[in-house]
């Protein structure tokens, strides 16, 4: 594609992944715990810890698609849903936006609706515990550090301890 930078008046050639965007659930259960999957990931080849979440698909809001995502993956729904953050995940070459989306009262309610390439491990973790896998390295996916970290931000902006 090519583009004209806003400051430079000239045109270059850019490579930009269009894609749609995406969504993270972070479904907090009734009891302050929070739902993660272990899923396997083909371009690290290996398991990687993370938030339930997904492609956001058509017209669906971030929050519909949160929520879809989450009861497909892991058979948990919740109430209160809640936009709490949007964020480029790599403005250098993608087009999109990943929103991260707070869902609380989880409760496993569902049969799962894997999609034909997910097979997925569910994992209930206290909050402590997802968090301190974020700093150590267990989560090492960069989106969902990003939002556990957006989390815990509007966990503490609203005075709930973490």
């Amino acid at each position: 594609v090519s583009f004209r930078h806003p400051r430079r008046d000239r045109d270059r050639e850019f490579l930009v992944i269009d894609s749609a965007d995406w969504v993270v659930a972070v479904a907090v259960t009734k009891q302050d715990e929070i739902v993660l999957v272990r899923q396997f990931r083909f371009g690290a080849n290996a398991f990687s810890l993370e938030l339930p979440g997904g492609i956001i698909d058509g017209e669906e809001s971030p929050i519909e698609a949160a929520q879809r995502e989450l009861a497909e993956e892991t058979g948990y729904v919740g109430s209160h849903a809640r936009l709490i953050g949007s964020t480029h995940p790599n403005p250098a070459i993608q087009s999109n936006r990943n929103h991260i989306v707070l869902i609380e009262q989880a409760e496993r309610s569902r049969d799962l609706a894997w999609d034909e390439h997910e097979e997925l491990e569910v994992i209930v973790s206290p909050l402590a515990d997802a968090l301190a896998a974020a700093r150590d390295g267990r989560i090492s996916h960069a989106l969902m550090l990003n939002a556990l970290f957006l989390f815990e931000a509007d966990r503490r902006a609203r005075g709930t301890a973490v």
